[in-house]
């Protein structure tokens, strides 16, 4: 499973991939973490405000904080 974190870096950005990484923790799961900052590539998988985040090439949200436990339920959910 690879987990994109979308955005340029900024306070929520980075609250989102530590977010993912208590999530793959918690659920015992082996997953690889990708940041992307390029815009046109985060503009380009359909996020038009960061942060964002995709699992395996496929966006599941943006434009908003994502908490743990709903990441947890994204992951669950596929």
């Amino acid at each position: 499973m690879k987990i994109q974190v979308l955005g340029k870096g900024c306070v929520n950005c980075k609250k989102l991939k530590e977010n993912v990484k208590l999530a793959i923790e918690e659920l015992g799961i082996s997953a690889e973490i990708e940041e992307v900052t390029d815009v046109d590539k985060i503009i380009e998988m359909g996020v038009l405000t960061t942060p964002g985040m995709a699992i395996d090439g496929v966006l599941k949200a943006s434009g908003k904080g994502i908490t743990k436990e709903q990441i947890i339920d994204i992951i669950k959910k596929g």
